[in-house]
């Protein structure tokens, strides 16, 4: 069966067509991808560098840039010419006005936030902070109080010249606000060696800091709990002072502590040493380092009593922690001691407890 020549002439004409039109809309489909991965936000410093990428935020006087060939890079404001970005971002300005928009610097270098409703201009002198769209304010964010909790936990044996077995458990939650800083901790240590308990506390505490001006700050705290090594069946450690920062910042801080205190031990029977009710002072030495994830903690307390300056507690900690994983969990080493000038008759002035702890971290960054 043949057709007649118009017709396969028609028919051919058809299918010239049909793929001209798949060619066309290949090639609109590979220009919207370039147009889509060529959008991108532009940084052009004072002296002529232009940066293309992601502007993540602007915060503390630096503009932080996300790109593909250098990873973050930072940019002081101050040497900022022109800005411009693809996306409606978050904006604040020094005077506190806000509004979210595209950025871009005109001509005459003023800077622009347009949003379908309105524009603001300003310069880049005055932009305090701008962040993305949809997210709260990183003022906000700093300003609100956040939770974190620390849970760690290890048992340890050993046997051959001596046979020991030891249990740690430990628990600290922080409230921490740009202000203050509440603790509420517990911990209870366990250790029997050659079938005698070498190592038998328990304690839970709350420790709450208020700076009410730069580098000052006041703070209560109370410890509970019992140590059955040293016969105190019950034992309270309640104080309040001052306290002072000589060094505060993101990755070290020293903060020295002086207060009032008021001791209330109770001790068992057969130790045969009368329950002891004391006001003394409170002096106290922290000290915090970070490096990079890793954290280093020493704290020493020293408890005179102001009747008998013969009787006094000297308490010192060491920890230092490691991450093990990319998020929650960390290794906790550590050395804590205990120094009391009157202990009950047969017991030791000092007890010393080593640690490995198996440490579970999480809460509000």
């Amino acid at each position: 069966m043949s057709f007649p020549a118009h017709f396969s002439e028609a028919c051919g004409k058809t299918a010239n067509m049909t793929k001209i039109h798949a060619i066309a809309r290949t090639f609109a489909v590979l220009a919207s991808l370039c147009a889509l991965r060529a959008a991108a936000d532009v940084v052009v410093t004072t002296n002529g560098a232009r940066i293309v990428g992601k502007i993540t935020s602007i915060d503390g006087g630096t503009v932080f840039v996300s790109t593909d060939y250098a990873g973050d890079i930072k940019v002081k404001q101050s040497l900022v010419a022109s800005i411009e970005t693809d996306r409606p971002v978050s904006v604040r300005l020094s005077n506190g006005d806000r509004m979210v928009g595209f950025v871009k610097t005109t001509d005459q270098g003023k800077l622009t936030v347009t949003s379908p409703n309105a524009e603001m201009t300003t310069t880049m002198q005055q932009v305090a902070s701008s962040w993305a769209a949809g997210e709260e304010d990183p003022l906000i964010l700093a300003q609100r109080r956040k939770w974190n909790f620390v849970a760690g936990v290890d048992i340890n044996g050993e046997t051959g010249t001596k046979d020991q077995v030891g249990t740690n458990l430990g628990f600290r939650a922080t409230l921490k606000g740009p202000q203050d800083d509440l603790q509420l901790y517990t911990s209870y240590n366990r250790q029997v060696t050659n079938g005698e308990k070498s190592v038998d506390q328990f304690k839970a505490g709350v420790d709450y800091a208020d700076n009410f001006s730069d580098g000052m700050s006041w703070y209560v705290t109370n410890e509970a709990g019992f140590n059955r090594v040293m016969e105190i069946t019950f034992e309270d450690t309640a104080a309040f002072g001052f306290g002072y920062d000589f060094t505060k910042t993101a990755n070290q801080q020293l903060t020295g502590r002086v207060g009032l205190s008021y001791r209330d031990y109770q001790y068992a029977a057969v130790a045969g040493t009368p329950a002891l009710s004391a006001v003394g002072a409170d002096l106290e030495l922290e000290y915090m380092r970070k490096f990079g994830k890793a954290e280093l903690h020493d704290k020493v307390t020293f408890l005179p009593d102001f009747q008998d300056t013969a009787n006094y507690i000297i308490t010192h900690d060491l920890h230092f922690s490691v991450p093990i994983t990319a998020s929650l969990w960390k290794l906790g080493m550590g050395v804590s001691n205990n120094y009391d000038s009157k202990p009950v008759a047969g017991v030791s002035k000092i007890e010393t407890l080593y640690y490995t702890r198996l440490e579970l971290t999480w809460g509000q960054k």
